[in-house]
């Protein structure tokens, strides 16, 4: 089982590797001129920091807690529960 810990020390190719084979895609948001893509995996969010105009990734970080989601709380609808 992957831990956040053994996460955050992988090299940056292995990270987009279990990103793109394990992690769940969930959301997406826009801060300045990034593309923020929300991903959960083995107990752990992951964000992907994307620039479209550069075309690469900038940056990932892992978190565990949910003080991490709180960017994405205003995007989450409950409408679909309520019906």
């Amino acid at each position: 089982m992957l831990t956040l810990d053994d996460f955050r020390v992988m090299p940056f190719e292995r990270k987009c590797d279990v990103i793109t084979f394990h992690g769940n895609y969930l959301m997406q948001r826009v801060l300045a001129d990034c593309k923020v893509f929300l991903y959960f995996t083995e107990g752990f969010f992951i964000e992907v920091f994307y620039s479209p105009k550069h075309q690469k990734v900038l940056m990932i970080n892992a978190f565990d807690n949910t003080q991490g989601l709180k960017p994405y709380l205003d995007k989450i609808s409950l409408a679909d529960l309520l019906s």
